[in-house]
């Protein structure tokens, strides 16, 4: 499967500790080529962990430390390090902003976990990596037009109109539950001027599938 008879020398990075031990445990157990050398819940963790550097990281999109992903990108790609991104979402133009940044694949968290084995086997010889899914999510909606919303704008939309509540979306994204109604509002308001109700949770649900700003998975 790889170029050389060792292992990939893999790092996992991701703030949920129970994602984090359940990935451990599966990577270890669905591929004798790939070694799991560390499983860190920081960016700084990563850094200096005495394994570091790794063939390939596995890294989650949605750590709160405010360190853009570009960055991280850049710094791994310095030390010959490959990225494959993990995230909860799948808006084109953050997948495409990573891809663009260095990342050589893009794995979004609702899609099969065989795939993740895939995206560190193509990483590791210097291909990309991305699900059918999302690249179809990609190509179809490069010229969508839809309001501008900023990023937490769309983060509140995919994790709502993926069917968490309100509190959820709060919670998750680290904020109010009054920040996240007044995001939603916001949202209802510039797609109201741009012609489209979202009114109801379904009709929000809808559109943000049809903006690639949340992936279809029924």
């Amino acid at each position: 499967m790889t170029t050389t008879d060792r292992p990939i020398r893999l790092a996992l990075v991701d703030d949920h500790r129970m994602l984090l031990g359940a990935l451990t445990e599966w990577i270890r157990s669905a591929a004798d080529d790939i070694e799991m050398v560390a499983a860190v819940t920081t960016w700084p963790e990563l850094l200096t962990h005495p394994e570091f550097p790794v063939d390939v990281v596995l890294l989650d999109l949605d750590l709160k430390d405010n360190i853009p992903v570009s960055l991280k990108i850049s710094t791994l790609k310095t030390t010959g390090v490959k990225t494959v991104l993990m995230s909860t979402y799948s808006e084109p133009a953050l997948v495409r902003e990573a891809l663009a940044a260095g990342a050589l694949g893009y794995l979004v968290k609702s899609e099969e976990a065989s795939m993740i084995v895939d995206a560190i086997r193509a990483a590791y010889n210097g291909k990309s990596y991305i699900s059918a899914e999302l690249d179809y999510a990609l190509n179809s909606t490069e010229n969508v037009e839809g309001p501008r919303l900023s990023a937490q704008e769309r983060r509140v939309m995919a994790l709502y109109g993926a069917g968490e509540p309100v509190k959820a979306v709060a919670y998750q994204l680290g904020i109010s539950e009054e920040t996240a109604k007044s995001y939603l509002k916001r949202i209802r308001e510039k797609y109201r001027l741009a012609g489209y109700d979202v009114g109801t949770k379904v009709a929000l649900r809808k559109r943000a599938i049809h903006d690639g700003i949340l992936l279809q998975t029924d």
